[in-house]
This record gives C-alpha cells, sequence and structure tokens, in this order.
C-alpha cells in the first residue's frame, strides 16, 4: 500500500511526530494540576482532552485539511483514492489518573490509517521524554532506537507481566514473576514491544486506544491475541465501542505459558 500520491510517507510521518511532540508541550500545561482534594480531577482532564483534541485538528487542517479524524461511529467505511482515505486517530490522554496527579506514566498517541491499511503509529510520554513510533511492517523505534519484543524463550522469577487495574477481580495467576499495573495502557504495550515486559494483559480498550500503539507492537514482533488464544483484528472494532474481549499482549512464543498463569475467577 503506497502512503500517498500528493504526500509522500515522509511528509506524513514528519507532521505525525511534530504534531504529537507539540500536542505533548500542550499537554504538560495540565499535568499534575488536578485538584488535591479529590481523588480524580474530572473537570481537569476533560478541558485537558478537549484542548488536546483541538489543538490537533487545526494542525492537521493546516497540512491536511481532507483528511479525517477518526470520531466515534463516524469513521469513512468507503473505499476511496482521494485525500479522505486518511484516517488519523488522535488519543490526547492515556493514563488519565496519573496525569492528573503528576505521575509521569501518561501519554498521547496518534496513528495514520489510509483505506484501513495501518501507516504509521506513535507513543508519546511527554513527562519522560519517551517517543516510540514505527511504520507499519517496518521497524519500530524508541526516538531514534529500534526496539524489540523479548526474546525470552520461558518465563520465570524475573519476567515481569503488566495488568489493569482490576485484574484481581478477575484473575487469579501463577504468574512465577513480577505483576505490575502502571496506569497506562499505550505504555504497556511499547514496554512490551521494547522487551521491558514479557507479555500485558489489557481490558476496557476501544479502536482508539490501540491503533497507534498496536502498530509499535507489531512492528518489534509482538502480538495482540484474545485471552481464549483466536486471533484479534482491530479494523473490527472500527464503530469506536469499548472491546469486550479481554487483551493478551506478548512476544508470540510465551503465549501458551503466560496463558496458562492465568485463571478467569469471574
Amino acid at each position: 500500500m503506497t502512503a500517498s500520491k500528493r504526500h509522500g510517507i515522509k511528509d506524513l510521518t514528519q507532521f505525525a511526530m511534530d504534531a504529537i511532540h507539540r500536542s505533548g508541550e500542550e499537554a504538560l500545561a495540565f499535568y499534575g494540576k488536578g485538584n488535591p482534594k479529590i481523588k480524580f480531577d474530572e473537570e481537569l482532564v476533560t478541558e485537558a482532552d478537549y484542548h488536546l483534541m483541538e489543538f490537533f485538528q487545526d494542525q492537521l487542517n493546516h497540512h491536511f485539511p481532507e483528511h479525517q479524524v477518526f470520531k466515534n461511529d463516524q469513521a469513512n467505511m468507503e473505499y476511496t483514492h482521494d485525500e479522505t482515505r486518511y484516517l488519523w486517530i488522535f488519543d490526547p490522554l492515556d493514563g488519565v489518573a496519573n496525569f492528573q496527579a503528576g505521575i509521569p506514566i501518561w501519554g498521547i498517541s496518534l496513528a495514520l490509517i489510509e483505506n484501513f491499511w495501518p501507516i504509521f503509529g506513535a507513543f508519546y510520554m511527554p513527562a519522560t521524554g519517551d517517543i516510540f513510533h514505527a511504520q507499519a511492517e517496518q521497524k519500530a523505534y524508541l526516538k531514534k532506537e529500534e526496539i524489540c519484543v523479548s526474546e525470552q524463550k520461558h518465563i520465570n522469577d524475573e519476567s515481569l507481566l503488566l495488568t489493569y487495574s482490576r485484574f484481581h477481580q478477575r484473575y487469579r495467576t501463577t504468574f512465577p514473576g513480577k505483576i505490575r499495573d502502571l496506569g497506562c495502557t499505550g505504555a504497556h504495550i511499547c514496554y512490551v514491544a521494547m522487551g521491558r515486559a514479557e507479555a500485558a494483559v489489557i481490558a476496557n480498550e476501544s479502536f482508539q486506544d490501540l491503533a497507534a500503539a498496536c502498530i509499535i507492537l507489531e512492528a518489534a514482533g509482538g502480538k495482540i491475541s484474545k485471552i481464549d488464544g483466536s486471533g484479534f483484528f482491530l479494523n473490527e472494532h472500527l464503530d469506536g465501542q469499548k472491546i469486550n474481549d479481554h487483551l493478551l499482549i506478548m512476544a508470540p512464543d510465551i503465549y501458551s505459558q503466560v496463558r496458562n498463569c492465568l485463571q478467569d475467577i469471574s
């Protein structure tokens, strides 16, 4: 799949990298400024989310005014050769509880698809300066350094499994290593992509949440599947609704080992 007849892949990826960095600078103006008297400052998060969406839309309108931005239930399902074949998926805040509380593990994701084919994905963590990015079916990078999933063939007591917040209510586990919830799905997926963690279990996500990180994960040699081992196809969830399936992110060779450690007790 060619990236564009009017705009080369370099133009599109350069815009993406510039836009996500600028969005990160905007996000830092809100970071850690949640009301300390309440557990979760929804008002701050809503204000930041709205501002960042508007900021990205303005940047896109300036550079590629005919391109589309993904919105729930508004994805164009028609194949086309004009500029509307480009769909940008922008998730302004992943890890909102960390973001409003001043914990640095949160990020912004941006993906580009062309007539439903993935082109590029980036996940930027402004508070740490880490940016993960990849062109589909090419190499994955943390900044300028190539990354890949763990080459470990067997999980052990040094292995790391990343999970979501209510994991313990759904699963009993015999995983031999460390189990952590860092509060940010995009970071979890990218940490698997770079080999910092062997696997992650995620739940209650959507197309918008996963579009960029999945491109990075697959470019790094990782895989995403349903917990039962059946295939997972992200484009089946273009309606933007929550994905009901629990998903396992991992290096492909260790799927069965990780899955055998998880007992569903729901």
